[in-house]
């Protein structure tokens, strides 16, 4: 991972090999990054993305490999219990522009990924909601 800061933004370059969830989670940690807003695009090997069932509170994800273009990455950096957070939706397309979307668990960079971290002045924390999910807390 490289990246470089401009004011309130993180230009971030991801290389063949990097975990977009783990690199922007070593970021925000490094960089002591406590709210932002995160977009990106570029392309993956191996995506595992999730989709939240309301009625069983839980996460089925599926896992996709071969060559996928990262089409859209919008999230964000917050915290949750006093660590860094990460909460990120991705959409891929295949070869045959098949598009796969939802909760973005994991991903590996095939060739580069190219993202900006928007940073927001303040600080927001998350709570496990009675749905649960991790909420935003307004204090």
């Amino acid at each position: 991972m490289l990246y470089k800061r401009f004011k309130d933004k993180y230009l971030v370059r991801l290389e063949k090999g990097d975990d977009i969830v783990k690199s922007l989670l070593d970021l925000a940690k490094k960089e002591d990054i406590k709210l932002a807003s995160v977009s990106g695009l570029g392309a993956v090997s191996y995506a595992e993305i999730g989709l939240f069932n309301l009625e069983e509170k839980k996460y089925y994800s599926n896992s996709y490999q071969g060559d996928f273009e990262v089409s859209n990455l919008q999230g964000n950096l917050s915290t949750k219990d006093g660590e860094k957070y990460v909460h990120l939706h991705i959409l891929i397309s295949d070869v045959n522009q098949k598009t796969f979307g939802g909760h973005l668990n994991r991903a590996i960079v095939s060739a580069t990924a190219e993202i900006v971290v928007d940073l927001i002045d303040g600080e927001i924390d998350r709570f496990l909601g009675d749905n649960g999910v991790n909420l935003i807390k307004f204090d």
